[in-house]
């Protein structure tokens, strides 16, 4: 099915100027901001094909920012992001890029505090949907629109068959599952979206289980 609700059709209650660069540029940033799971404290912001060259005119920038703030697409704090980052002391720059890349709508996020970073590529497909398509330089096809279950863990046999059978174990219906590693034998990441979420027990037994170096749900 092509169109799943009327705002697959028309687009999000949003503000504007254009569902796939504001309204798609803002979850890009948010799906960014929960990936990360606190905020950040700097932000590098590649911008390629159109985002790159109409990313202030057409409200990109602060749309991205204001994702980044955690704000919904209808949030009319967005059209004040960039200030409310530094007010928050979050340093966000942009990058514009010549290179080519599959999708013309694609942004590059590098998040970074003393604890960590994490880098989120994401493009807008349109009608203010997006697609997280990379993660820390893993192959990922998620759409947000669905709760996600993130793993890393060892690139084993019977790693993927354990967690999903805690997941039947309790009742956990799996929507659409992925697998993607760098090489053989070595990290791998499964991206799982679910009919529901996965509470805080269930990610703890998963966790618990041999090979596994991570668990995040978004």
């Amino acid at each position: 099915m092509k169109y799943r609700t009327v705002f697959d059709i028309i687009g999000p209650v949003m503000i504007g100027p254009s569902s796939s660069h504001t309204a798609g540029a803002a979850r890009i940033g948010r799906a960014a901001r929960k990936i990360f799971g606190r905020k950040p404290k700097r932000v590098k912001i590649t911008l390629y094909g159109s985002f790159a060259k109409t990313y202030r005119g057409h409200g990109t920038d602060i749309a991205l920012a204001g994702g980044i703030l955690d704000f919904d697409t209808f949030d009319k704090r967005i059209v004040h992001a960039l200030d409310i980052a530094k007010e928050e002391g979050i340093d966000i720059t942009f990058h514009p890029s010549d290179e080519l890349t599959e999708h013309p709508n694609t942004a590059r996020l590098l998040l970074e505090d003393e604890q960590g970073s994490v880098e989120v590529t994401g493009i807008s497909i349109g009608g203010g949907k997006m697609e997280i398509v990379e993660l820390n330089g893993f192959d990922l096809r998620l759409s947000g629109n669905d709760p996600v279950l993130l793993v890393l863990h060892k690139d084993q046999f019977g790693a993927v068959a354990k967690v999903a059978s805690v997941l039947a174990n309790h009742q956990i219906n799996i929507a659409f599952m992925q697998v993607s590693r760098k090489e053989k034998g070595a990290q791998a990441l499964m991206s799982i979206e679910t009919d529901q979420p996965v509470g805080p027990d269930v990610q703890s037994e998963i966790r618990n289980l041999p090979g596994i170096d991570g668990v995040t749900v978004l």
